[in-house]
């Protein structure tokens, strides 16, 4: 139930679309914020040993993503240790279809669909911002062009209960038109395309049942 292409193709399955005249709205940390990157119960020496593999080398598929020496490597060791198939990877390949369709399905208002995979706060800022779309009588006509780059920005575990968050930046490209109710472009232009910056944080109890990752915040 938890191998990794299982919660690859869960975290891929959800969608929504972040278009650039939001970004001020969506842009800020709505959901929760996580434990401090401080408050782990072992210390820094004994996450290191957590991080070496069997021959005693760094796990590259950590390494490969943040540097070694950092707590952000600490917490996905961590998160490997109670989940051994996890692989961050594999994640982070996931995050990138997941951004593209949690982005579309918020273009298309289609909340509903993905609120199992939103935090409650995320939902109801979603929610607020289509609606006030709606009283504004705009539409938006927007095309995902593809994602520049993809990274890991940052990663948290907490010891306690297990909760592991991992903060993903995405450099995408998109074409965004927004007409008024009579169909008169407000903004943007059709074909015309820009780059957009967003920080995304993702949520799990890593060792449940469920391979579900949640978007908990948003940022740029």
């Amino acid at each position: 139930m938890n191998s990794p292409i299982l919660q690859l193709l869960v975290l891929a399955g959800i969608a929504v679309f972040l278009i650039l005249r939001l970004k001020s709205v969506l842009g800020t940390r709505d959901g929760f914020e996580g434990p401090p990157r401080g408050a782990s119960e072992n210390s820094s020496q004994a996450r290191r040993a957590d991080f070496e593999v069997v021959d005693g080398g760094p796990d590259r598929d950590i390494t490969d993503h943040v540097p070694e020496d950092t707590d952000a490597a600490g917490a996905l060791a961590d998160m490997k240790r109670i989940e051994p198939s996890f692989n961050v990877t594999e994640f982070l390949q996931g995050s990138r279809g997941a951004y593209e369709m949690i982005l579309m399905a918020f273009e298309n208002g289609k909340l509903d669909e993905v609120m199992p995979f939103l935090s409650e706060d995320v939902y109801e800022t979603f929610v607020q911002v289509v609606d006030a779309r709606e009283e504004q009588g705009l539409s938006i006509d927007a095309e995902f062009i593809g994602l520049r780059e993809t990274s890991l920005a940052d990663a948290a575990f907490d010891q306690s209960n297990k909760r592991a968050e991992i903060t993903v930046r995405f450099v995408g490209e998109l074409v965004s038109v927004v007409k008024n109710k009579e169909g008169e472009i407000v903004e943007g232009a059709p074909g015309q395309s820009k780059k957009q910056k967003d920080s995304w944080t993702f949520e799990r109890m890593m060792g449940s049942d469920d391979p579900n990752w949640r978007l908990v915040a948003t940022g740029e």
